[in-house]
């Protein structure tokens, strides 16, 4: 089973913004250092009090060069808002320098407000993804490629650099709501999963419905469900719900046009993250893995960017020594 970090750069109790970059790349050296299997990295827009990582390519370039063995993801990469041939180039570029590390987690945004400061619709946002993936996916492989599509047009692009992995660097695409998870089995890609727009008790049905579509489009493999969630591990169950609750309760209202009516922290724990002690982590993690058939996880380790950075460093050295071996 695959374990990872999700991480935006950011916490409320960092002093400044370059006390937060300094604190990300640490937890990020001791997270290689504790053996983690991949690093995944957001890309938020207009959010200054929760994410720094708004250009997250960048940033993989310098997670490369301080590591050396963990994958670099994205999670996710929002297609609509870059050009593709761009994104073609600097992805490319970035598995060069990273040795073949990288994991191309792809989306939309559940998130309307990066959209509007770029002057592209939302609305748009899904014709706009699939045309982008289309292209890069030829830019990588393809000798030469030409596209003329309802939003980009060109003649005999050929790609430089060419990714390190072949025939290009795995791609994971995001699901938040629920008829995504169907059109992503159809498409035949692996799945990452968030628990923003549903809840961690609907994550088997939405799996279910991946794999019975990834079957009856007739695709060959087994198709493989990710999931991201908040994660906080302590000593104590005492000691982690409380330290992990005002974080935990933020993330849970990130989308105020999703919640279900006024939520109370049982619901939340049991819905929006997983909180606890190495043991209960590990069993409610063992629980979802079964349920949903779950081929890894990535660990939001400071939901709501609320926890210090030695609460973080606490949390993810248990999240690697207790629990991932749990699994492996």
């Amino acid at each position: 089973m695959e374990f990872g970090i999700f991480h935006e750069f950011w916490s409320t109790r960092a002093g400044s913004q370059e006390e937060a970059f300094a604190d990300s790349f640490a937890e990020i050296a001791a997270a290689e250092a504790w053996g983690l299997d991949a690093i995944w990295l957001a890309e938020i827009h207009m959010n200054p009090t929760r994410a720094l990582v708004t250009a997250p390519l960048i940033v993989a370039s310098a997670v490369a060069a301080r590591t050396s063995r963990t994958k670099i993801g994205t999670a996710v990469q929002i297609l609509p808002l870059g050009h593709p041939l761009r994104l073609a180039e600097e992805t490319a570029t970035l598995d060069q320098i990273s040795g073949g590390r990288l994991i191309f987690g792809v989306g939309r945004s559940a998130f309307p407000r990066a959209y509007n400061a770029y002057g592209i619709s939302y609305e748009e946002s899904q014709d706009r993804f699939a045309e982008s993936l289309e292209i890069i996916k030829q830019a990588w492989t393809e000798p030469t490629c030409s596209y003329h599509g309802r939003y980009h047009s060109f003649e005999n692009f050929t790609l430089v650099p060419r990714p390190v992995q072949k025939p290009h660097p795995p791609i994971r695409i995001a699901a938040s709501q629920p008829d995504t998870y169907e059109a992503i089995g159809r498409l035949g890609y692996p799945l990452f999963s968030a628990v923003r727009a549903s809840p961690l008790t609907e994550l088997a049905g939405h799996t279910r419905a991946y794999r019975a579509a990834w079957q009856a489009a007739g695709h060959t493999g087994e198709p493989e469900a990710y999931l991201q969630v908040p994660v906080y591990v302590a000593e104590t169950q005492e000691r982690a719900l409380a330290e992990a609750e005002a974080g935990l309760m933020r993330f849970a209202t990130y989308r105020a046009d999703l919640v279900r009516g006024p939520l109370t922290y049982a619901e939340v724990q049991r819905e929006k993250g997983i909180v606890g002690t190495p043991d209960s982590v590990t069993e409610r993690l063992m629980e979802l893995r079964e349920e949903a058939q779950l081929a890894g996880v990535s660990a939001e380790i400071n939901p709501g960017s609320m926890l210090s950075h030695a609460q973080v460093m606490s949390s993810l050295r248990l999240w690697c020594q207790e629990v991932m071996p749990r699994f492996n």
